[in-house]
């Protein structure tokens, strides 16, 4: 029982110093390997093992694809596409930063590339047509998370590794949960919109989208191929990661031509600090969640919530709760590389398809991308428009309400999440 007193007493006290969660995570995993007199070698060894793996490698491709979209002016074209959908309606603005973030998100993977991507085009036409910077900040921030829900997701390629779980299955089952998600921050965004009298978008000519699809339609067919594909078993998703790169690079450079040396530059400079970052924290995260492991931690935890209740509802809440809280204080893939290990196993012990829980914990940690303090969504969307993030939080309770509401449906319903790859067989 040292071993984790060590762990956590190390982890948490080096959290409350304000140490990032890396250092966090490697020092405290490290404390528990000398403490025990163990090779330093094996510490080494069991988090490499973590990042050496085929479908690591689409991590890197995603980051890059998304990341050349907005250079290759893709992600404008479907922002466009969007804005022209929404049309006339209350909100209709804050409906084109929700179905542009499901486009986008349809191509990235990520929350963060999400939200700067439609953040950057949508936060001022929102501020200019009379929306509140804190209201269109927080839209903004909540939907940019549905990048990790729509497939491809980078957090649903970490659980599959993390759990052994089929990546392809992960996609074709986040398509509804993700769909239902921006639903019900459409409905939240017109009922809010509608109350304080935020204009409606602007009205288009006859043909406008006809126009906009026509020369977006290169945007369009993106997710198409990527996605296609993966379930059509055409390509895998670590080589669809790949085709997304050639196929961004190629609409770039010979069809909308946009995509010139210096964005290409820049989209390497931000690709290789990103995936630097995500393999450093998977990383400290795998030795950290070994040492749990061995030292039978998600047994005891198991053991414990059993002994509290046997209601599989009461247990869904609890860790619906734990899973939100600790969202807020960490990063997205050190939770999904925690707390898998941890739970999963209580999980399937009371018949909980492996699916159907890291569905549950992806939209879960969706959520922590637009809650404080550590929203990564929040703070992109912050420092574009110019609010500070105690605004963007209030402006965000709303959406966060309606996305934990559907993430217990999601829950409660498990056909939710396990139609869709039935349905197709997998």
């Amino acid at each position: 029982m040292t071993a984790p007193f060590i762990l956590f007493g190390m982890f948490f006290f080096l959290l409350v110093i304000g140490s990032p969660i890396v250092v966090a995570l490697g020092a405290s995993a490290l404390t528990v390997y000398l403490a025990a007199g163990d090779d330093f070698v094996s510490l080494v060894q069991t988090a490499w093992n973590a990042v050496d793996s085929f479908p690591i490698m689409a991590l890197p491709a995603f980051i890059l694809s998304g990341a050349l979209m907005q250079s290759a002016g893709i992600s404008r074209r479907l922002v466009h596409i969007a804005e022209v959908m929404a049309g006339p309606m209350a909100g209709g603005l804050g409906f084109s930063a929700i179905l542009a973030s499901m486009f986008f998100g349809a191509i990235s993977g990520s929350g963060p590339a999400t939200t700067a991507a439609v953040g950057m085009l949508m936060i001022p036409a929102m501020v200019d047509r009379g929306y509140g910077r804190s209201y269109a900040g927080a839209l903004t921030a909540s939907s940019g998370g549905l990048g990790v829900v729509i497939p491809p997701s980078i957090p649903m390629v970490i659980y599959g590794v993390t759990a052994s779980e089929s990546i392809t299955k992960l996609f074709m089952a986040g398509i509804l949960p993700g769909v239902m998600l921006a639903g019900g921050l459409m409905i939240a965004n017109y009922m809010i919109s509608k109350k304080r009298g935020y204009t409606a978008g602007t009205v288009h000519e006859p043909g406008a989208l006809r126009k906009a699809c026509k020369d977006g339609i290169w945007a369009i067919l993106a997710p198409v191929v990527i996605l296609g594909g993966i379930y059509s078993g055409l390509f895998t998703p670590t080589e669809a990661a790949v085709v997304s790169v050639f196929y961004t690079l190629f609409i770039g450079i010979f069809v909308h031509k946009e995509l010139k040396l210096d964005g290409f530059k820049e989209s390497l400079n931000s690709t290789t600090w990103l995936t630097g970052r995500v393999l450093i924290i998977m990383f400290t995260a795998t030795a950290f969640g070994r040492i749990l492991v061995e030292n039978d931690i998600p047994g005891m935890i198991a053991q414990s919530m059993l002994e509290m209740t046997g209601s599989l509802a009461l247990i869904w809440i609890m860790v619906i709760v734990f899973l939100i809280f600790v969202g807020m204080f960490l990063e997205t893939l050190a939770t999904i590389m925690i707390v898998t290990p941890v739970l999963l196993p209580v999980m399937v012990s009371l018949g909980v398809d492996p699916i159907h829980f890291g569905i549950v914990l992806v939209c879960c940690c969706e959520i922590g991308f637009s809650t404080p303090p550590l929203g990564e969504n929040m703070f992109i969307s912050s420092s574009i428009a110019k609010v500070s993030i105690e605004e963007i939080s209030v402006q965000a309770i709303p959406f966060v309400l309606v996305q934990v509401f559907v993430v217990v449906l999601l829950a409660f319903f498990p056909e939710l999440v396990l139609w869709l790859p039935e349905l197709f067989g997998y």
